[in-house]
C-alpha cells in the first residue's frame, strides 16, 4: 500500500511538471504578409465608358428608283466619297433631255420676242403700231426671259436628281449591315437607311465621373489635355487605349451627380468598337510619396477599415486605416500607416489580436 501511494504521488508530480511546461493560449497562426510602402503614384479617377463614334451617317436615298448596282459587302471598309448604290439613272436623264430642250424652245422664242420688241420700239415712234402693241411686246419679252430662268432652274434640278442616283458615303468608315440589294425599289421618303456606317478613326469614349470631381478635373485639363485610357473589362491596368480629354460637359447631370466627359482616342488598331463598355482611367495628376498595400490586406469592422500589422516579435495587431483609392491591386492608405509596416495579406480569419503568427511572404 504504502508502495503504491508513492507511485501516485510521483505520477502526479510529473503531469504537474509537464503541464506547467506546455504553452498557454492557442498557437501560432500561419498567415501570408506584405509591406507598406511608399511611392509616387498617378491620381486616377476611374469610370465605366462607352465607345461612340465620332461621326454616325444613316445612308438614305435622295430619289427614287430600282437599284441598280451594290457596290459594297456587309461589314466593309469605306472611303469618303466612296459609291455604295446606283438607282435607276435613265429616268432622270429623261428628265435632264426634257429639260434642257424646253430651254432650248424657249430660248428661241425669247429671242423672237426680244426682236419684236425692238421692233414695235421703232414702230411706235413713227405711230405705225400702238403704244398697247408695243408694250405688249416687251411684257412677251420679259415673261420669256423668267421662263427661261425657270428652264435653266429645271436642268440644275434634273442634274441634281441624276447625280443623286449614285449614292456614295459622306465619310471615310465601316459599313453596317446592307438593308436592300439589287433590284429592290426604293423611295425617297423610306424612313428605314440602306446602310449606316460608322467612323472608327478617331474614336470618342463617353464616360461620366462624380461632381466632386469638376473642380479639379477644369483646372487640369485648363493646362493641357489630360490623359485618359480605355481598356476592355478584364484588361489590367496600363493595358489598353490612350486618348485625350477634349470634352468636358456644360452641365451637371442632377439625378446622379455625375458630370458627363469624351475622350478622343486614334484607334488606329480598331480595337474601341462602337457601342462597346470599357473601363476608363481619367490621370489628374502624380502623389508623390504616397503609402501604398496590397489590397488584400484591407479589412472592414463596424468601426471603419483596418489591417493587421506584425510587429518584430511576430504579434499581430489591429491598426485602423483610412483608405484614399485603390491603384490596380494596392490600395493608397491616407492614414494609419507610415511605410515600411508588415501587414497580413492572408488569413486574417485566424488571427486574433495580441497573438503569435507565423508569417510567411507573398507571392
Amino acid at each position: 500500500m504504502r508502495l503504491a501511494l508513492l507511485v501516485a504521488i510521483a505520477l502526479t508530480l510529473g503531469c504537474q511538471k509537464d503541464a506547467a511546461k506546455a504553452p498557454s493560449g492557442p498557437p501560432p497562426a500561419p498567415v501570408v504578409v506584405g509591406k507598406a510602402v511608399r511611392r509616387a503614384v498617378p491620381v486616377t479617377l476611374h469610370g465605366i465608358g462607352n465607345v461612340e463614334p465620332v461621326a454616325s451617317v444613316a445612308v438614305r436615298a435622295r430619289v427614287a428608283g430600282p437599284i441598280r448596282k451594290v457596290h459594297i459587302a456587309d461589314g466593309a471598309e469605306v472611303a469618303r466619297g466612296q459609291a455604295l448604290f446606283t438607282i435607276d439613272p435613265e429616268p432622270f436623264r429623261i428628265a435632264l433631255a426634257r429639260a434642257e430642250s424646253e430651254l432650248a424652245r424657249d430660248s428661241a422664242l425669247l429671242k423672237k420676242a426680244q426682236d419684236d420688241a425692238a421692233r414695235y420700239e421703232t414702230l411706235v415712234a413713227k405711230e405705225y403700231v400702238t403704244r398697247e402693241q408695243y408694250e405688249a411686246a416687251v411684257a412677251q419679252a420679259a415673261s420669256l426671259a423668267a421662263t427661261i430662268q425657270s428652264d435653266e432652274a429645271a436642268i440644275r434640278d434634273a442634274k441634281l436628281d441624276l447625280s443623286y442616283c449614285t449614292i456614295t458615303s459622306p465619310i471615310a468608315g465601316r459599313a453596317g449591315n446592307v438593308a436592300l440589294r439589287e433590284g429592290n425599289l426604293v423611295r425617297a421618303s423610306d424612313d428605314a437607311p440602306l446602310v449606316t456606317i460608322v467612323q472608327l478613326r478617331p474614336i470618342n469614349v463617353a464616360f461620366a465621373l462624380p461632381e466632386k470631381h469638376l473642380a479639379a478635373i477644369r483646372a487640369r485639363n485648363a493646362a493641357g489635355p489630360l490623359a485618359v485610357s480605355a481598356r476592355e473589362r478584364g484588361e489590367e491596368e496600363g493595358q489598353g487605349h490612350r486618348g485625350r480629354l477634349t470634352f468636358v460637359d456644360n452641365t451637371v447631370d442632377r439625378a446622379t451627380g455625375t458630370i458627363r466627359l469624351k475622350a478622343e482616342f486614334a484607334n488606329d488598331d480598331r480595337g474601341l468598337w462602337p457601342g462597346q463598355f470599357v473601363e476608363v482611367d481619367l490621370a489628374l495628376a502624380e502623389q508623390a510619396d504616397a503609402v501604398l498595400v496590397p489590397s488584400t490586406a484591407i479589412q472592414v469592422g463596424q468601426q471603419g477599415s483596418f489591417v493587421f500589422v506584425v510587429g518584430d516579435d511576430g504579434t499581430a495587431a489591429i491598426r485602423p486605416v483610412t483608405v484614399d483609392r485603390t491603384v490596380g491591386d494596392e490600395s493608397v492608405v491616407a492614414s494609419g500607416l507610415n511605410g515600411g509596416e508588415t501587414v497580413i495579406t492572408d488569413g486574417q480569419i485566424r488571427v486574433v489580436p495580441g497573438a503569435k503568427v507565423v508569417a510567411s511572404a507573398g507571392s
